[in-house]
Order: structure tokens, then C-alpha cells, then sequence
């Protein structure tokens, strides 16, 4: 199991080559190569529900409103 650092350094990379564009990361001498901007993004959404799982937190991905006129 990876620790929170590892997991911290793979997303920072991940977010890097997202904003650059670039669809291949590097980390840790591993190359991994993504076919889209999307996949990027699930993959540093994985990342961030690891590391709020080891850290104890929850992500909320849902909020509800619910409204009335009060009659």
C-alpha cells in the first residue's frame, strides 16, 4: 500500500502534465501513458479518494438543495 506522500507526488504529476497537456506522467522511474485529458482526471480523482481514505475524510460529491416558499 502506498503512503500518503507517494500519493500526494503521483497526483502533483498528475496535475502538472494535466495543465501542460501532455498525456504521458513520469513518477518514481515509472512512465504511464494516458489517452485523454478525461482519464487524467479520474485518475487524479482516484487519487484524491486514496488519500482522503488514509488521512480519515470523506469526499462529498453530492450536495441536495431543497427549497420552499414556506406556505
Amino acid at each position: 500500500m502506498a503512503t500518503i506522500s507517494e500519493l500526494r507526488t503521483r497526483r502533483e504529476a498528475l496535475a502538472v502534465q494535466r495543465s501542460s497537456g501532455v498525456a504521458r506522467v513520469s513518477y518514481d522511474g515509472k512512465t504511464v501513458d494516458y489517452r485523454s485529458a478525461a482519464e487524467i482526471d479520474r485518475a487524479i480523482e482516484a487519487l484524491d479518494r486514496e488519500i482522503a481514505t488514509l488521512e480519515g475524510l470523506r469526499i462529498v460529491r453530492q450536495v441536495r438543495i431543497t427549497t420552499s416558499k414556506g406556505l
